[in-house]
């Protein structure tokens, strides 16, 4: 698609660490996120967006290279995808290569053995990437426990800022690099046009956030997940276990039963309160970032990409954090800022004045009055699909689709663009479908069948099982085989369990119908399509 740009627009590409699509603009009554709201009500916004891999690491490799895990090779935090696949081009390294300025701010590639140790630097980014003095603190002992006067590592968290180490918060001070970041580029100290990524932790574990924020959420109003218990049909290689969560210290105390057993109601409405309260944190923080556009006088030629790595349970299923094949966890928030198609800024107006709900809202809000403004697309996308479709969009050279075995292949996509919605919108009044992507895919490793302490983190040389999962319109579809770790692909011929859930009568994903008389024709067509796979995904 072509935009009709003037010049090569700038990319504002703001990245999310476990954030499920609990945000008022998605039409969750109970959490306030009104920056985000004000960008969706001038963008287009995705309710059917997936990710390849409900964990950090590899969904971020997956969507920054347009690669799925099979191949990119990573299913684990342990290999670095130009040593163990391909010298895979990057996002970002596309638009520097198409003489854009990159730059990294926080958490967007997983630091470490996944990205190299560096962050893809030099390959992705055109200045050293930047984290946080403060994430050097992420895993001390800050938490006031409630049971004593000592400081605990918990999940749960709300700390007052000023005590903490460094003074500050890593979001905070990634904000503030990230507003510097475009003040210079209004100042004429950075080249335009400029490709920024910017990560922000919260709201993944521990739930630390400044107690500020706890104001909006009195567990008065907190409500308990709607499906709180273990479905009975569940196959058991299914499960999530959650380690990461019970080895929290405050997790520790209540002696929760391994594997199933179910968190204490009053540490659910705990949870569910902090992860409220960390998000609309993290929201006045983009709020921030967003703001910082209108100021620099850059709204008008910049393209805002909204997105989570994965999504993340809250009791649902009686299950937390994130490591399976659900909707709650594979399904994210995705928002798509266009000037000029999504939304027609002028020099007068803020396109996105920033709202402070700590000073703004003294009183509880009321969470339900969001602004409905903006397009929404009902259409099956995959983050996979985000690389071709912000190449198309910026008017660069469009990228081929990968052959069925890309490893020697450097710059290609498994996914596809979705620009041509955009298209649509001029057409359209809000509500955009045109799009014929049959099914997005997503999948989970698991050591065996049975839960294991090390289920939810599976590293490579540990997985026998991989489940690999389909979502269509109507329903998902996920098949648990047999892995073979040389040739990282299943053996289809060596099924373990499968899953049917249809999404119209049971959209929580309670009731497996995989076995059922009356619905073996549709696993059998289901099974066809997940086989053929996501080269034959799109009409």
């Amino acid at each position: 698609m072509s935009c009709g740009w003037a010049f090569q627009p700038n990319i504002l590409f703001i990245v999310i660490d476990d954030l499920r699509t609990s945000l008022n603009c998605y039409d969750d009554p109970d959490v306030l996120s009104p920056n985000i709201d004000q960008l969706a009500s001038k963008s287009i916004k995705f309710n059917h967006a997936y990710v390849q891999q409900a964990i950090c690491g590899p969904s971020r490799t997956s969507f920054l290279t347009s690669r799925r895990p099979d191949t990119t090779h990573l299913y684990d935090f342990q290999s670095y995808w130009r040593v163990a696949a391909g010298n895979f081009t990057t996002l970002p390294q596309y638009f520097k290569q198409n003489g854009y300025h990159t730059a990294s701010v926080g958490k967007v590639f997983h630091p470490g053995k996944a990205s190299g140790g560096n962050d893809d630097f030099p390959y992705s980014w055109s200045q050293p990437p930047y984290h946080p003095p403060t994430e050097v603190y992420r895993n001390y002992k800050v938490c006031r426990g409630g049971w004593d006067d000592k400081l605990h590592r918990n999940i749960i968290c709300p700390i007052d800022v000023n005590e903490q180490p460094g003074g500050s918060l890593p979001d905070i001070q990634s904000a503030q690099y990230a507003v510097k970041f475009l003040k210079n580029v209004s100042h004429g100290h950075i080249q335009r046009p400029f490709f920024l990524a910017v990560g922000f932790h919260k709201p993944h574990i521990p739930l630390k956030y400044p107690q500020q924020y706890l104001r909006f959420y009195p567990l008065s109003r907190i409500k308990l997940a709607t499906d709180p218990d273990l479905p009975p049909g569940m196959p058991k290689v299914a499960w999530n276990v959650w380690s990461d969560v019970t080895s929290r210290e405050d997790i520790k105390r209540l002696n929760v039963s391994f594997p199933y057993g179910p968190m204490p109601d009053e540490y659910q409405y705990l949870i569910r309160q902090s992860y409220f309260a960390a998000t609309t944190y993290m929201d006045s923080l983009v709020g921030k970032v967003l703001s910082a556009l209108d100021t620099e006088g850059l709204a008008n030629d910049t393209i805002v990409i909204f997105l989570s790595d994965h999504g993340w349970s809250l009791g649902e299923h009686q299950e937390w954090a994130k490591y399976s094949n659900f909707e709650v966890v594979t399904r994210v928030p995705l928002i798509l800022y266009v000037p000029k198609v999504t939304h027609f800024p002028d020099s007068i107006s803020p396109t996105f004045p920033y709202v402070d709900v700590l000073d703004s809202i003294k009183t509880m809000p009321n969470f339900t009055n969001r602004n409905t403004a903006g397009s929404t697309s009902d259409a099956l996308v995959e983050l996979v699909d985000l690389f071709p479709t912000l190449v198309d969009l910026a008017g660069l050279t469009a990228i081929p689709t990968c052959p069925l075995h890309s490893n020697k292949v450097d710059l290609c996509t498994e996914g596809h663009s979705f620009a041509a919605l955009l298209t649509e919108l001029r057409q359209s009044n809000q509500r955009v479908r045109n799009w014929h992507k049959k099914a997005a895919f997503s999948q989970y490793p698991r050591p065996a069948f049975y839960p294991q302490a090390d289920s939810y983190y599976t590293r490579l040389r540990d997985i026998k099982i991989m489940g690999y999962s389909m979502r269509t319109e109507n329903y998902r579809y996920t098949e648990w085989v047999s892995f073979n770790r040389t040739s990282f692909s299943g053996d289809w011929n060596h099924i373990y369990a499968r899953e049917l859930y249809l999404s119209d009568t049971d959209p929580n994903e309670d009731i497996n119908r995989a076995y059922e008389h009356g619905y073996q024709e549709l696993v059998q067509n289901a099974s066809h399509l997940l086989h053929l796979g996501w080269s034959s995904s799109l009409l």
